[in-house]
């Protein structure tokens, strides 16, 4: 499944951190980095997530399973690729 936070909306509040902290983690006061493609293990928790966020920040598109698996690679590389930051003063 595919993640996406909305920059405009983002307030950092980390609910989605409490909630899936292997998906979204709170960086500084209000930063916020996540995977924009978390794995179908996470999806209660991500879901709980979304549905927590307080402004609905969180968008959630499921990908058929063979496209995520060609978008989240071989794992090999650098460990911060795939995170994005959001939130206040980001970017």
């Amino acid at each position: 499944m595919r993640l996406v936070v909305d920059l405009n909306r983002c307030q950092g509040y980390a609910q989605c951190a409490f909630l899936a902290p292997d998906v979204f983690t709170l960086h500084g006061h209000e930063a916020l980095r996540y995977t924009p493609y978390a794995d179908d293990s996470r999806r209660e928790q991500v879901a709980r997530a979304v549905a927590a966020c307080p402004v609905g920040a969180i968008l959630l598109d499921d990908l058929p399973e063979n496209l995520a698996d060609d978008v989240a690679g071989d794992g090999a590389g650098d460990p911060a690729d795939g995170l994005h930051a959001a939130g206040p003063g980001v970017g």
